[in-house]
Parts: C-alpha cells; sequence; structure tokens
C-alpha cells in the first residue's frame, strides 16, 4: 500500500510542478528595466499619443517548457520504477519496464507546457516632432491616454513609452 501512495504522490507532484509553468512577461513592459540600463544615460523626450489599442504580444515560454520536460521524465520515471516494482513484485524487467514506460508518460505530460503565451499588450501611435509611429509594448490599456507621454530610447530601434495613466485599484 505505501507504494501506491507513492505513486499517487508523485503523479501528483508531477501535475503541480507542470501546471506552474507559465511565462511571465512583466519584464517586457515599458516601465521595467534590466539592471544595466539603471543609473545609465537614455535617450528621453515627450511624444503626443494619438491612440491606445489594445494588443496580443506573444512571449517564448520555451525554458518552462523545456524544464517541464526534464522534470516530467524524471518524476515519471521514478514513480513508473515505484509501480514496476510494486506490480512486478521486485523484479528488476519489470521495475527497469515502469522507469520506462513512466518517463515516457512524463515527458509526453511536461511537452503539453506551450513554448509560446499570449499576453495583453497596447497598440500605441503617437507622434513625434512631424512624424507618425506606432509601438507596441506589454501592459495595459488602462496605463496609457492620448496626449502627452515620455518615451525613453533604450537601444536602437527600441522605444519605451511610460506609462501616463494609473489602472483602477480593484477592491
Amino acid at each position: 500500500m505505501k507504494k501506491q501512495n507513492a505513486v499517487a504522490v508523485s503523479s501528483l507532484l508531477l501535475v503541480s510542478l507542470l501546471s506552474g509553468c507559465q511565462s511571465n512577461a512583466d519584464q517586457y513592459a515599458a516601465d521595467v528595466f534590466t539592471p544595466t540600463q539603471l543609473n545609465s544615460p537614455q535617450e528621453t523626450h515627450t511624444i503626443n499619443i494619438l491612440s491606445v489599442l489594445p494588443a496580443k504580444v506573444a512571449v517564448s515560454n520555451a525554458e518552462n517548457h523545456n524544464t517541464a520536460v526534464m522534470v516530467g521524465t524524471v518524476i515519471g520515471a521514478i514513480a513508473g520504477a515505484v509501480a514496476g516494482y510494486a506490480l512486478g513484485h521486485g523484479g528488476d524487467l519489470a521495475t527497469a519496464g515502469g522507469a520506462i514506460g513512466g518517463g515516457t508518460i512524463g515527458a509526453v505530460s511536461g511537452s503539453t507546457v506551450k513554448t509560446q503565451n499570449i499576453v495583453e499588450g497596447v497598440s500605441l501611435s503617437y507622434k513625434d516632432d512631424t512624424k507618425i509611429f506606432t509601438s507596441v509594448q506589454v501592459g495595459r490599456p488602462c496605463q496609457f491616454t492620448t496626449g502627452l507621454a515620455v518615451i525613453f530610447i533604450t537601444q536602437k530601434n527600441e522605444t519605451r513609452i511610460q506609462p501616463n495613466a494609473t489602472c483602477p485599484v480593484n477592491k
């Protein structure tokens, strides 16, 4: 009976680990900076936001996917070996078969974690001097409004329009 409990606990652990493998795109938001960007001069000027539209941004979740496959394989192999040992009355062949089967099932389970996630973003059309541009960023539409805003140019072809509005607080 203890071996069956070990298999059940291992399976529950596998499902719990795999369900937590979702990418968070917060690091791509306009108001998030890397340590190398701190205390560094960045070209900054004001712009006029003309429109704020909702957008979807695809971000990579490959690292979490690969981790889920690896963890699923290991936990599945362990759970399979325990089950094979228990069901095969301690035989080496049953233990090895259980480990291989469990590892395969664990890898397949881990591979169900998406390699890409879609997160909330905004498409901001803005006027800079006499030209009109669009910048798509991770963020929420309520963080931006038409009118004056500050834009950072952190590296070539990368703009970060700073939020110029505040989202309502849900209580």
